[in-house]
């Protein structure tokens, strides 16, 4: 995408805490052995970090199985390991604790909420679309 090379200048700059909850994901690419470096979005659970992407990107298929990563986050280099999840039953309700940590992003999502709750066809609709890749951060 155009803007990711905008987006990693200011992950890398004192500038990075105006992106919030952004980070740059390092993976190494199964078959080619490259490190590639794509910035994301992200929430946090305790020592898991979540993110969403898109079943149609190409990046997160390197961590299919599980492998290291890296990531630049809040200006700090930390490691960790990442396994995609691409269950749809297991995406829905990401796609359901999601929201529930980010709202706004809801409506820009084409989904709604009831009663804070995420409708259950959306959920299923964007299960069949997206997926999360989890990653656990080492100690």
């Amino acid at each position: 995408m155009w803007f990711n090379p905008i987006m990693s200048a200011v992950l890398r700059s004192p500038l990075h805490p105006m992106l919030g909850d952004t980070m740059l994901l390092t993976v190494t690419g199964r078959k080619s052995g490259h490190r590639y470096t794509t910035p994301v979005g992200y929430y946090r659970v305790g020592d898991l970090l979540w993110v969403m992407s898109n079943r149609d990107r190409t990046w997160w298929r390197n961590v299919r199985g599980g492998a290291c990563v890296s990531m630049r986050i809040h200006g700090r280099d930390v490691q960790g390991f990442a396994e995609a999840v691409l269950d749809e039953e297991a995406v829905a309700v990401q796609v359901a604790e999601y929201l529930r940590h980010v709202p706004m992003a809801a409506r820009a999502m084409g989904t709604r909420l009831e009663h804070g709750a995420v409708n259950p066809q959306d959920a299923a609709r964007l299960a069949r679309q997206k997926l999360f890749v989890k990653i656990q951060l080492s100690g």
